[in-house]
């Protein structure tokens, strides 16, 4: 028996935990081009914290093109045309940073959605670095209808509300198919801090942003901004 004979024994699981390691986000990404998200584990976390989970998948044909205009709009204008990153929007972002402007980041809605799937809540790197890949695998393997469908089923909406349909139901009592322009407007505005404002029955600040919202959600359907997503 050689020496390479032995180490190349050592090597072996080694080389199996990585292949395992490389599969399983693969093959996640995968099964999530036709099967549902189960509880992520944002909604796992605030379950635990008691703070409820209302939960209800819809296909994209049931949910208001409304909402997906209003997404986009308040979102991620560049929905359509970008590979997963917008680069306008983080080159805006840093340099307004660096200036001492507290804004929001460049995060599109693939890169959301990602997160929401497959990752913890958080800001670390290495999270960070984990949800540029799962960015690119979905913007690779899904279509684009797939990652505003699930991204629309499993944004947090409201206080343990996750997705349009339970949102519609816990703000406006209807389905997330019949809700309104100026509906749909409204749980858009509150996306970056659902738990902090309301759709249902919105102060100043949320009335201001959804009306926002709802003109540019107008120039997202008259532009084609959504035309990779609707009719």
């Amino acid at each position: 028996m050689t020496d390479e004979q032995p180490r190349r024994r050592k090597r072996r699981p080694i080389l199996t935990v990585l292949l395992v390691l490389a599969a399983l986000p693969i093959g996640g990404v995968l099964i999530h081009t036709v099967a549902p998200p189960p509880m992520t584990l944002l909604m796992a976390r605030e379950f635990v914290a008691g703070h409820g989970l209302d939960y209800r998948w819809r296909s994209l044909n049931q949910i208001s093109p409304n909402l997906v205009a209003s997404a986009i709009a308040a979102e991620d204008a560049r929905f359509c045309s970008h590979g997963g990153f917008d680069m306008k929007a983080i080159e805006r972002a840093l340099k307004n940073n660096e200036n001492g402007r507290k804004v929001r980041g460049g995060s599109t809605i693939s890169q959301q959605t990602a997160k929401n799937v497959f990752l913890w809540p958080g800001r670390d790197w290495i999270r960070k670095g984990l949800e540029a890949g799962y960015t690119l695998m979905i913007e690779t393997v899904w279509s684009k209808r797939r990652i505003m469908e699930v991204y629309l089923n499993v944004a947090e909406m409201g206080p343990g509300v996750y997705g349009a349909e339970a949102a519609a139901r816990h703000w406006f009592g209807k389905s997330a198919a019949d809700l309104t322009p100026r509906e749909a407007a409204r749980i858009a505005a509150i996306l970056p801090s659902p738990r902090r404002y309301s759709a249902g029955s919105p102060g100043p600040y949320v009335r201001r942003r959804a009306a926002s919202v709802q003109a540019n959600a107008r120039v997202v359907r008259n532009e084609g901004l959504a035309s990779c997503v609707l009719d």
